[in-house]
């Protein structure tokens, strides 16, 4: 029969694989967001408000990376960068959303996708505050 701490000890040694499977399948993913990250800080502010898109390209690179993943996202992204170009009018255009991923809860949200988004998270957010609270005196 086994005792707790070997149960402990066996879930564990399963569980490990799964973290390290996690971790390497999200790596170029996280490489992506830190270099997106590094242009958005260092080298974006050099060249100005110059893209014809809302959000910029490099947002909507973050987001498409952060919300779809390394594979989808890049080709999300290389193909909005072919887009913005001076013969093209610009305006704005989202990252489209995922099937998967149902945001209910705006604490689960990436901030990416907030600061992309602000009509409806903005929306969302006046809506919850200008709720009344229910009161217990009735």
């Amino acid at each position: 029969m086994m005792n707790v701490t070997q149960a402990k000890l066996e879930s564990r040694a399963l569980s490990r694989p799964t973290v390290v499977g996690r971790f390497l399948w999200h790596l170029p993913q996280n490489i992506l967001i830190v270099v997106l990250k590094l242009y958005r800080r260092f080298i974006s502010p050099i060249y100005g408000q110059v893209c014809r898109f809302f959000p910029s390209c490099s947002a909507y690179a973050l987001e498409a990376v952060t919300v779809h993943g390394a594979v989808k996202g890049s080709w999300y992204a290389a193909r909005r960068i072919v887009r913005c170009h001076p013969w093209n009018s610009g305006g704005i255009d989202p990252v489209p959303a995922p099937a998967h991923v149902n945001w209910d809860d705006p604490s689960k949200v990436p901030f990416i996708v907030q600061l992309n988004h602000p009509d409806f998270f903005l929306a969302a957010q006046a809506d919850t505050q200008s709720r009344p609270a229910a009161s217990g005196d009735r």
